[in-house]
């Protein structure tokens, strides 16, 4: 009897307080720890650390709107439609989670018993076999975009292969993306030497018609990893070069890029990168939308033998807001490479599949994007609405779909890359499970904004709450540069250009966006 008295008391506490209550000791920290602190650490990029329990709880209504509106962690495909390795995913029950420990008081529980993560430095690749750093190199004021062109000396005097390279930009403030190219001609040091200083001015490349992409850094990209048996040549005698938008607004900042490479002991199956769905294939050109338009834009092109993908990866700016990637074959089966309902310019990048993907010779590639040049999209740069067209520059756009592909081989598409339903957790831990399910929380999404984003005079504030708020603006070393009580526009005419934080104290919940100041 009294076996059955106790286990009744126990599932009645499973069924009430416990359920609603979860605490950071036996499921919060699992959690953020598995999925957020690679950023979130005193080292990362993100504005606030999650390590500890009291971080974690001053941000809890902050973590709660974040990971509601899935803002965060930040990912753009859909899963729905295709899959890809790794995903950087929460499930539903553990937004669940998050969602119920702010709304129900942030409970800590024993914290004595969370040892946390420790991160010494913010790059993936901790013992790369070559690192080329650009020499220090100091914007000049060229009264607009620049794009230099740096030389990094391959020291390897036999041919190797990539499986692994990490672009790290020195100023992520000025850095707006990053191409790395190999090159065995000599045009590249002849234009060098032209230059006084650390590289040469080379807009559209290199300066080289041999050059091959090697690998790319846009804002939110990552290490790229090759699969088993692949990799990426580099041919002996060959130079890097890597050539590095710094936008308008960036004279007078100082950048040290650098590139992080693994090679493989022995030959691999080589990999090219390449932007096979372009403007120049595209059927409805030119990319040009008019101020207060939107617009769908579609590319094709047809596959002239058997390959394998391996990653696929969709590039444009602030205008864009959807991208769709397939291809149909011969025997008119479609294949699903990427789909991306809500564009964000700021977290974009290269997905690798979970295995690679046979496309039979005949494919077509096609590529959807749609473009919203009105004030409806809260990321376009201009307000008033400006027209847009193709360019390399930020308020420009671009419509570029990257494949990492090669010849096909019997057996490509049995590869396993990543088989994990989910990201693996941290030391392996897994958050209690509450067994009655999580009761929905009472916190209600604020759909924040901070617009345009990059801004040059001022930053608009959108948000669904009616109440007082508190706005800040903070600078990348953490102080408040601009402050204000119940003010939805900002004034930033004052601040130097670079990256920034919008926080927004609203109802008692704090919330923040990464905005860029450029002129």
């Amino acid at each position: 009897m009294r076996k059955n008295i106790t286990l009744l008391f126990i599932i009645a506490g499973f069924f009430t307080g416990f359920a609603q209550n979860p605490t950071w000791t036996n499921q919060v920290s699992c959690i953020l720890y598995s999925h957020c602190t690679s950023c979130h650490n005193p080292n990362g990029l993100a504005p606030f650390s999650l390590l500890t329990y009291a971080e974690a709880y001053n941000q809890r209504f902050n973590i709660s709107n974040s990971v509601s509106s899935k803002k965060m962690p930040p990912y753009l495909p859909d899963l729905s439609y295709s899959r890809f390795a790794h995903e950087r995913v929460l499930t539903m029950d553990e937004i669940s989670l998050l969602n119920a420990w702010a709304s129900n008081g942030g409970a800590s529980g024993d914290t004595t018993l969370v040892t946390p993560p420790v991160y010494l430095t913010t790059e993936e690749i901790t013992a790369p076999d070559l690192v080329g750093r650009i020499l220090t190199f100091t914007v000049p004021n060229t009264g607009g975009d620049l794009y230099q062109a740096f030389i990094i000396t391959n020291p390897a005097p036999t041919t190797q292969y990539i499986t692994k390279m990490e672009i790290v930009p020195g100023n992520r403030n000025i850095v707006h993306h990053v191409l790395v190219f190999q090159d065995s001609t000599n045009n590249p040091v002849a234009n060098d030497s032209a230059y006084a200083g650390p590289g040469y001015v080379s807009f559209g490349g290199i300066g080289s018609n041999k050059a091959q992409l090697i690998s790319a850094w846009v804002p939110g990209s990552g290490v790229y990893s090759l699969p088993t048996g692949m990799g990426i040549k580099l041919n002996a005698g060959s130079r890097i070069v890597v050539q590095i938008h710094y936008p308008n607004g960036s004279a007078g900042q100082v950048d040290s890029t650098k590139v992080n490479v693994k090679f493989s002991p022995n030959p691999l199956r080589n990999v090219s990168i390449a932007p096979i769905l372009n403007t120049a294939n595209m059927t409805n050109g030119p990319l040009v939308i008019p101020a207060n338009s939107t617009k769908t834009f579609y590319s094709q092109y047809t596959v002239p033998a058997n390959v394998t993908v391996i990653s696929v990866a969709p590039h444009a700016h602030l205008i864009n807001t959807k991208f769709e990637v397939f291809g149909v074959t011969p025997t008119s089966d479609t294949i699903r490479f990427i789909r991306i309902n809500d564009w964000d310019f700021h977290w974009q990048g290269a997905q690798n599949f979970q295995k690679p993907i046979k496309v039979p010779s005949g494919t077509v590639l096609h590529g959807i994007a749609f473009y919203d040049n009105t004030m409806s999209n809260p990321h376009n740069p201009n307000n008033p609405p400006q027209n847009v067209t193709q360019g390399e520059a930020t308020a420009d756009e671009m419509m570029l779909i990257y494949f990492g592909y090669l010849l096909y081989q019997s057996g490509d598409e049995n590869i396993i890359v990543d088989s994990a339903a989910h990201i693996a957790h941290y030391q392996d831990c897994e958050p209690e499970a509450l067994v009655s399910g999580i009761e929905e929380s009472n916190f209600e999404q604020l759909n924040f904004y901070a617009f345009p984003n990059p801004a040059s005079t001022q930053i608009n504030l959108m948000f669904s709450s009616t109440g007082s708020f508190i706005a800040e603006i903070i600078n990348t070393v953490g102080e408040v540069v601009v402050s204000s009580n119940n003010q939805k526009t900002l004034d930033i005419s004052e601040l130097p250009n670079g990256l920034y934080f919008v926080k927004a104290t609203i109802d008692n919940k704090t919330i923040t966006q990464k905005v860029i100041v450029q002129r």
